[in-house]
Formats: structure tokens, sequence, C-alpha cells
């Protein structure tokens, strides 16, 4: 324990008691824990939790050794740092919002000694030994006591609480008459719509390149945005297995559960010709991939998807599907909920060139686990046409399958009409 008003003389005729919080079930409150002692003049009282609980518990662990002095071994236990504070009863009393304090304690250190001193923000004149000493006392006098008596560092204080008071005073009113101004200008009506165009700009944000004047659907989005040669000829070796997989293989990887179920669906009708047998391998490598890299939270180790995965692989994951992020005193990359949409984006774009340009969007938002209206957000944003399947093509038999097709001409771009309605909760 640490003391917040000093060190106690006689530290060693302390008695404490622990009380926990009887809620066993909640994650949290059980874990709480309220430590107290009564000292000759004084109560203290700490606390594991709120905001006068100490930060230090969070940030490290503590041990307590116990040394058996007769065998020569220690026993440890593990520990917890509370900060005592002084137990003062406050009791509100009517008009003017003045507080009957009843002092119970007084100072230890010779040095106040006569001296006015603060405690929790109110002031109270008491010499050294003084106790039982009744003052009601309000925040204006506080304030006034402050001014006459106090310390450089205390007057500071005040100076600088009332000029912040000030200045979220002004810049309440500005924000408030701000606001009025636009909601006038532009109603309700507008304002949502303007939410909806800048969703779905930020969505934009994070395509790859299209090109809107192509003749055919292949160049909108062209394989070489999604896959650079250099990057394509360094799959030929994790994709050859792929290539050559039986159905036999099939099967054990769908049993293991190793490759995704667009994937698996895939290779049981990979082509003949070799060419395109090595081709549509090397596209269903790295769209798995790209699925198991969007599952990650925060990339720690250096080849997030294992040592096979080649290094220029690696290497444009980090770089284009992270974001860098301050955490700890070091720099992390970080799968975003924005890096997750562009890996879905991506996705989508690689399943329509595997797919002919149609692929149903139902089996990769289960991969991605997604909710249906998120990718199709996504979908639409590619300016694909969404449909219903006919018949399943997955073997999600519970769903309605949605096909997403890219089809010349595009479809016009346009945002949403306003927020979706609200189901309403009985």
């Amino acid at each position: 324990v640490r003391f917040a008003n000093g060190r106690l003389r006689s530290p060693v005729s302390l008695r404490f008691a622990v009380y926990r919080s009887r809620d066993t079930a909640h994650p949290r409150k059980r874990h709480r824990r309220i430590l107290v002692s009564e000292a000759e003049r004084l109560c203290y009282v700490g606390h594991n939790f709120g905001s006068g609980a100490m930060r230090c518990n969070s940030l490290c662990r503590y041990f307590v050794g116990v040394l058996d002095k007769d065998s020569g071994q220690m026993e440890v236990y593990n520990a917890e740092m509370f900060n005592m504070q002084p137990l003062l009863s406050e009791k509100i009393l009517q008009g003017e919002g003045k507080v009957e304090l009843h002092v119970t304690f007084c100072c230890e250190y010779p040095a106040n000694r006569g001296r006015m001193w603060l405690w929790n923000e109110l002031w109270c004149f008491a010499p050294l030994g003084a106790q039982g000493a009744l003052m009601c006392v309000s925040p204006a006098q506080v304030d006034l006591c402050i001014e006459a008596f106090g310390t450089s560092k205390q007057k500071r204080a005040l100076s600088s609480r009332r000029m912040n008071a000030v200045a979220n005073d002004i810049v309440s009113t500005a924000v408030t008459k701000a606001a009025a101004n636009i909601i006038d200008a532009k109603g309700v009506t507008g304002l949502m719509q303007d939410v909806a165009q800048d969703d779905m700009q930020t969505i934009s944000a994070f395509l790859p390149p299209c090109h809107e004047d192509a003749e055919r659907p292949e160049h909108v989005y062209k394989f070489e945005d999604i896959l650079s040669p250099a990057e394509y000829e360094a799959l030929r070796v994790p994709a050859a297995a792929l290539a050559s997989a039986t159905m036999e293989d099939i099967v054990k990887k769908a049993e293991e559960r190793s490759l995704c179920s667009f994937v698996l669906e895939e290779l049981k009708f990979l082509p003949a010709d070799e060419k395109s047998r090595d081709h549509k391998a090397r596209c269903l490598w790295f769209l798995d991939t790209l699925i198991k890299f969007s599952h990650l939270k925060v990339i720690k180790k250096k080849h997030p998807m294992g040592p096979e995965c080649p290094h220029i692989i690696s290497r444009k994951l980090m770089k284009n599907f992270t974001s860098l992020t301050y955490n700890n005193g070091s720099v992390q990359n970080l799968v975003s909920a924005s890096m997750k949409a562009k890996i879905t984006a991506y996705v989508i774009a690689l399943a329509l060139h595997i797919n002919n340009f149609q692929t149903d969007l139902t089996i990769l938002q289960n991969d991605m686990k997604l909710q249906e209206s998120r990718i199709l957000d996504i979908a639409k944003a590619l300016r694909l046409k969404v449909s219903k399947a006919k018949g399943v093509l997955g073997p999600e038999n519970d769903q309605n399958h949605k096909l997403g097709t890219l089809s010349l001409p595009l479809p016009v771009q346009k945002a949403p009409a306003g927020q979706r309605k609200r189901k309403k909760i009985n």
C-alpha cells in the first residue's frame, strides 16, 4: 500500500481488512477489492477500481515473496498496489450547495503547524493535533480561500480552471450556433445524404483502380493492378500444390479447414489445360491468403502468413493492406476496419477474374466473416450488379446466395438515398 498524505509513524501496528465484490459472475466486478485500515486518528480506504485506482496495476504485475528462514525457500504471491486515502464523512446540506465536513484527522507534519491546509478541495483551519472541528464551506468560498491564502501552484490551477470554463462556454456556444445554421441551410434530409455520400467516398478510396472506359469486363479491374508480374511469378511455387490437388486432397483439406470455402469449391473445377490450371491455382492461393490475412488484427510477426509465403507477397500485404499505429512506445501494423474493406474489394475483384466476372458473394461473405450489408455495399461500390442466385451454388444450403456480376456498360454510381430503416424492437 501507499498512503496519500505521507508516511506512517508506526506502520507495524496497522491492521487491514479486504472486501470483495459479491458479483462473482460479472467479468469486471468480480475482481474489485476494497482495502480499509484504521490508524490512531484516521481511517484509510483504498480500492482497485474507479477513477482513484492506480494505473500501474494495469501496466505491470506485482509479486510478494515470503521467505521461510528455516527451509530457505520463498513462496511468491500475486499482489496489487493500493493507494490509501483518508476517509472523510461528507453530508450535503440544504441551501447553496454547502458541504458539511467533520474533520477527524490532523496533519502529521510539524512544518504545517497552525497553518491552513487543503484536503479534497475543502479548506479548514486546524492546528496540529486538533480533532472534531466542524465547518461548512461552499465552492465559491474555497476559491476565495485559494485567492487569499493559497500557494502559487494552487492559484495557477484556479486561474487555469476559470479560463477553461470560459473557453468551454465560448466553444459550446459557437458549435451550437454553427450546427443550427447548417441544419437551417441544408435540412435534416440533406445532411443525411451528405453522410451517405461521405460513406460511399470512404469505401471508394480503398477500391482497385477502375477503368470506366474499358471495352471489355476484364479491363475494368485489370489483373495487373491486383497482382504485378513479379508477384504473379512468385506464386508459382506455393500454388503448385493446389494445381496438383486430387479429389482426395480436396476432401482432406476440407476436413482440416486449411482452405476457405470459396477455394475448396473452385478446386473441384480446375481446367485440364496445364497453363490455365496453373493460372487459376495461383489466383486461388493468393485469394485464400488475402482472406486469412483479413482475419488478423495486430501484425506482430515479420512473416505473418508463414515461411511458405513469398517475401514479395508478404511485403505487399504489409504495405498495401495494413495501417500503422503507435502503441506502447512502438509502431505496429494493424488490419483496421478500412483495411479489411480494402481487402474485401480486392478479393471480389480477383474472384471476378477467376469466375468469368460473376461470383458468389455469399460464400466470400462467410469466408471473410462479414455482414451481408457490408459486402453488398462494397460490391455496389465496385459497380457490380447484385442478384439472387438461381439454385444453390455453395455448401451453405440454408442461405439465399447473392451473385455479383461485372458487365458493361457499368451502372451509374449513386449514393444511398438515406439510412436504412431500423427494425422495431418489441
